[in-house]
């Protein structure tokens, strides 16, 4: 579990296919921290580290996460916002995040507010009835809070700290994101759709 409070941003430092899987190598300033097996949240997607090497560590994206995130656009480079798993005992900043992307979405206009950013993402129709006004989403692990919902689209803003300290600096017009919405408005539609 995450709470989508983003600890510091790595890079993408190699990209290797092997049998339909991804093999990402991750370089970062708490690489050397990590173990194999531990879960971390790259972009909003959680992923098991499966080699660690001083400060790059390595993680496997099977067909079914390239699918359905970013992961398989990512280039060389890239700047991949990291959060590790949640310890019990801990404060919840921001909220409840499993890391499971439910869909890309992509952004289609970034506002410079002088004190904010506004950001606008449309997503697909079929995913309209898990946002609500006020409520949470997880934009490539990133919590941040919706408004100005549409059918199919909707927006937040990004603080200059979360601007600065997250990959939200980079992104522009078309960029695609991960999304991630609220576990709990997920369960209430799964239940309202079964009743």
């Amino acid at each position: 579990m995450f709470t989508g409070i983003i600890e510091l941003v790595g890079r993408l430092h190699a990209v290797e296919e092997k049998n339909g899987n991804l093999y990402l190598q991750i370089e970062s300033a708490i690489g050397h921290e990590l173990s194999i097996d531990q879960s971390v949240s790259h972009n909003g997607i959680c992923l098991t580290v499966v080699a660690v090497d001083g400060n790059i560590h390595t993680i496997c994206a099977v067909p079914e996460t390239i699918s359905k995130t970013t992961i398989g656009d990512w280039l060389v480079d890239d700047e991949v916002n990291l959060e590790r798993c949640t310890q019990v005992g801990e404060r919840l900043d921001g909220h409840i995040v499993q890391g499971h992307v439910d869909t890309r979405a992509t952004c289609i206009r970034r506002v410079n507010n002088v004190s904010n950013w506004n950001y606008t993402f449309s997503i697909n129709v079929e995913f309209s009835h898990l946002i609500v006004e006020k409520g949470s989403v997880a934009i490539n692990g990133v919590s941040l809070t919706c408004f100005n919902l549409t059918e199919t689209s909707f927006e937040v803003a990004i603080i200059p700290y979360t601007y600065e300290h997250t990959n939200f600096k980079n992104l522009v017009d078309y960029s695609l994101v991960n999304i991630e919405f609220d576990i709990i408005g997920k369960y209430v539609a799964r239940m309202m759709n079964a009743g």
